[in-house]
């Protein structure tokens, strides 16, 4: 328990300002925002779900259950993303709060989450903090894809993924933050539709503000269906994490220069009409990643996660092409920005001087 309770009718102040980002999740939306509110009168919340234009139900669903409790509000998203809505949730909603707590409508969490990031946060007297992720699947492809997502397979060792104890850390999945560190750092950079998670984080290091990886307390993550959506999904994640960066130059790691690797690996597949050598490299990378998902489904004794290796060859491929699409797009807006400036000097160079008129 993290204190007295602090009431959240309207017109008090609430110390816990909980944001759901959400787009057409009328499957998962009405349990997290109840599971949210079980708890919403022992630590002073509100709940704000900031819809980017759902079209599904999800936004009736939302709307009921304000009707029924001044403790969930609706607030539309024009932008869409993720980032855009948090802080618009912040600037609307966040002056009367001290703490900003983000969720997740596509996933689960456990009894008194909100609770234990509180008593974490007031125990270690961090800025920020972040959890660790299990992913769950329903679907057999998204057994699958769960098995190697739980994995070095699918994860690279990240810490919020498989840190089961409390340390300090540069990055996790965003869960509590002071709302006051939040604003230090001008929250989201709202030019970033993924990845925007770790690009916070790196401010927050360099400003100097600590973020600590509560253990014991993961969220469940569900991944998505089908293999084209999880390799968009991981296209824009590779892009993300290359503007990611180029912005801040840190935080690189081994298991990023190995997945970089992935699309010349490839690509040199188009090569093998020269000689069949070319192909080696992208058949022994997907062997190794085949090979690594059996073993995780027979060691699990599931049918599905047998395949893990396909759903990780889908996210590594997918990871890789959207890095090299991030720093080429990167590359041509700065060359895109230096013709303009070159213009702009030329043509007022050129331009009569009116000063002596």
């Amino acid at each position: 328990m993290t204190g007295r309770s602090l009431p959240t009718q309207q017109g008090t102040r609430a110390k816990v300002l909980a944001v759901i980002p959400c787009l057409n999740e009328a499957e998962h939306i009405e349990g997290v925002v109840r599971g949210l509110l079980a708890e919403a009168d022992r630590v002073g919340l509100r709940i704000v779900v900031a819809d980017g234009g759902s079209t599904d139900g999800t936004r009736g669903i939302v709307e009921r259950l304000a009707e029924k409790d001044n403790r969930v509000v609706l607030l539309d998203n024009p932008k869409k993303i993720q980032s855009a809505a948090l802080n618009l949730a912040v600037r609307t909603h966040g002056d009367a709060s001290e703490f900003l707590i983000r969720i997740d409508a596509h996933a689960d969490y456990p009894p008194h989450y909100c609770e234990r990031l509180l008593a974490t946060q007031a125990e270690t007297g961090s800025d920020s903090v972040v959890v660790s992720m299990h992913t769950r699947g329903v679907s057999c492809f998204q057994r699958a894809a769960a098995a190697a997502q739980n994995s070095l397979l699918g994860n690279g060792g990240s810490a919020h993924r498989n840190s089961p104890r409390g340390r300090w850390v540069e990055h996790g999945h965003h869960a509590l933050m002071r709302i006051a560190a939040f604003k230090a750092v001008e929250g989201y950079d709202e030019s970033f539709s993924h990845n925007e998670d770790a690009e916070l984080d790196n401010r927050l290091g360099e400003a100097g503000f600590r973020i600590f990886l509560m253990g014991g307390a993961s969220i469940t993550y569900y991944p998505r269906r089908s293999p084209i959506a999880l390799f968009r999904q991981y296209f824009n994640i590779g892009r993300g994490r290359a503007r990611n960066f180029l912005k801040h130059r840190r935080n690189t790691k081994p298991r990023h220069l190995v997945l970089v690797a992935i699309a010349p690996v490839i690509l040199l597949l188009l090569l093998t009409p020269i000689t069949p050598i070319f192909a080696l490299p992208a058949f022994l990378w997907s062997l190794a990643c085949l090979s690594f998902g059996a073993m995780l489904g027979i060691r699990a004794r599931d049918a599905c996660a047998i395949a893990a290796g396909i759903p990780a060859i889908v996210t590594q491929a997918g990871w890789s092409f959207g890095f090299f699409a991030g720093l080429i797009g990167a590359s041509t807006k700065s060359d895109a920005a230096k013709r303009d400036k070159r213009r702009r000097l030329a043509a007022a160079a050129h331009a009569p001087d009116r000063s002596l008129r």
